[in-house]
């Protein structure tokens, strides 16, 4: 075999792996494009149920401080490998053990109206697989996040915490009663459902703060609401939105029949 022919053979070997190395780059690159356009899709979903929900909020677009949080956390990393495709609709997903992840307007809408500020510290009662309480931390100095469920808490503090969420507290726990070693909070988000505020919540609620919570009828009407501690001792209530959570459970909601 002579240098030419070598040459040629080696020339077409170099031209082949180029090709090769193209197509995989585009393969790569492919996932990650479809992913930004889905989420793309989800924000647009999102502003689109704003508008045609101002009539029952007031509120005509979601903050951009919490637009642009939504835009960092992928959603499709706090939901099953069976729900992956459905990962950015704008739409709750069961995530197992009774319980779901919320619609991503509910997500917003809630997170917008906590009027996170940097050096705020939130509390929010139900984990559930971690995408709340990373929206959150996006904004926030502090969250502290209870979960019931014992294997949902596990899961999402080991995700968050591979996220690179340092931010975040996860702990197992009956949310009725809150955090009381870390209060008080100017924030608290509760994505389950009460016929009323927990007070041990309101007691953990600094002055100025406010909380977001469906109250209602587990297996009927639900009214999103939002709390507002005015002083020490007076709050005001505002009725959001119609919603459907699932029913917050423990020991704490329990005593509610017992007064």
């Amino acid at each position: 075999m002579n240098l030419e022919t070598v040459g040629k053979r080696l020339y077409l070997i170099a031209l082949t792996l180029v090709c090769y190395l193209s197509l995989a780059t585009e393969i790569l690159a492919e996932p990650q494009s479809l992913k930004k356009q889905e989420l793309k899709n989800m924000l647009t979903a999102i502003e689109k149920t704003t508008q045609a929900t101002t009539s029952y909020t007031d509120i005509e677009t979601i903050s951009l401080d919490v637009m642009e949080a939504l835009s960092k956390v992928n959603r499709a990393k706090f939901v099953p490998n069976h729900s992956i495709n459905d990962a950015f609709g704008n739409h709750p997903l069961r995530i197992g053990y009774g319980q779901t992840i919320s619609q991503p307007f509910i997500v917003a809408l809630m997170t917008h109206l906590l009027e996170i500020k940097p050096d705020d510290r939130i509390l929010e009662i139900g984990t559930g697989s971690g995408y709340q309480a990373a929206v959150a931390a996006e904004l926030a100095s502090e969250v502290y996040t209870v979960e019931i469920v014992e294997e949902l808490a596990h899961s999402a503090d080991k995700l968050l915490k591979s996220m690179g969420y340092t931010n975040i507290l996860v702990k197992t726990g009956d949310g009725w009663y809150g955090w009381q070693d870390a209060a008080p909070f100017d924030g608290i988000l509760v994505t389950a459902v009460a016929a009323e505020v927990p007070p041990q919540l309101l007691n953990q609620l600094a002055v100025g703060g406010k909380l977001v919570m469906p109250v209602g009828d587990p297996a009927g009407i639900q009214e999103l609401i939002l709390v507002t501690r005015n002083s020490s001792d007076e709050t005001s209530a505002k009725d959001i939105l119609p919603v459907r959570f699932v029913p917050m459970t423990g020991k704490g909601v329990l005593t509610l029949g017992e007064r």
